[in-house]
């Protein structure tokens, strides 16, 4: 379970102030995978990267029972001037899994071969995506947070990190980021849509899919005929 409380994120950059969570108040479930949709610059990633505990919020906080993952494929952590293998043993330690399990399980899943045991720094975009993945996949989390994780690698690749992330979520739930509705259908059972900092739920993952695109073709200064549909799905449901 995961849950919000009173959660607000606000940037504030040259003056100006940027509203990306308003107070809100919501449950992800245990062992569900919930879809989060919402417009570009909604604030989908900053929210699941506050879920993980990289980005701090405002003000409210999150509360969770089990373990939570970083966003899945995110490489933003590593250390430029470890090797591959060095970063990997540093974050079993800080997880306190097998050290030398996940860093053979890597080494197996990403296939970077002798670039394994060279610096980060020197990796290129593919690379650094195909250590995320391998790392993210390499340990058994209760939630994991997803972002995108389809754009990983070549197509084998892509197939690879799905049939192996398919075989997590059997165990485990999931926050899913992806502008893919059919991954969305594949993976989800429910869907949550984030607009103008707030949250709505709907148990019904279709009703989500269709309240989030009805969203992305309202103007953004005319929220309330969106608002309106959803109370008409809310009755005809």
């Amino acid at each position: 379970m995961i849950r919000l409380e009173n959660l607000t994120k606000i940037f504030r950059r040259n003056g100006k102030e940027t509203l990306v969570a308003d107070n809100m108040n919501a449950v992800f479930p245990t062992g569900s995978a919930v879809a989060l949709l919402g417009r570009n610059g909604a604030g989908k990633s900053t929210l699941l990267r506050m879920i993980a505990g990289t980005i701090t919020p405002s003000h409210g906080r999150i509360v969770s029972t089990g373990t939570i993952s970083w966003p899945v494929g995110f490489a933003g952590s590593f250390h430029a001037d470890l090797t591959g293998a060095q970063n990997v043993r540093f974050i079993a330690r800080i997880y306190g899994v097998d050290t030398g399990e996940l860093v053979d399980y890597v080494a197996e899943f990403a296939e970077l071969g002798v670039h394994y045991h060279q610096p980060f720094g020197t990796y290129s975009s593919g690379m650094r995506s195909r250590l995320a993945m391998g790392t993210s996949m390499g340990i058994k989390f209760d939630t994991y947070l997803v972002d995108e994780v389809t754009s990983v690698g070549d197509a084998q690749f892509r197939e690879k990190s799905q049939q192996v992330f398919a075989d997590r979520m059997s165990q485990s739930g999931a926050i899913v980021v992806t502008h893919s509705m059919g991954m969305v259908r594949n993976m989800c059972s429910m869907g949550v849509v984030l607009d103008r900092g707030k949250l709505t739920f709907f148990d019904d993952l279709e009703q989500a899919i269709a309240y989030h695109e009805l969203l992305m073709n309202v103007p953004h200064s005319r929220p309330m005929r969106a608002h309106g549909a959803l109370r008409r799905m809310e009755r005809q449901g």
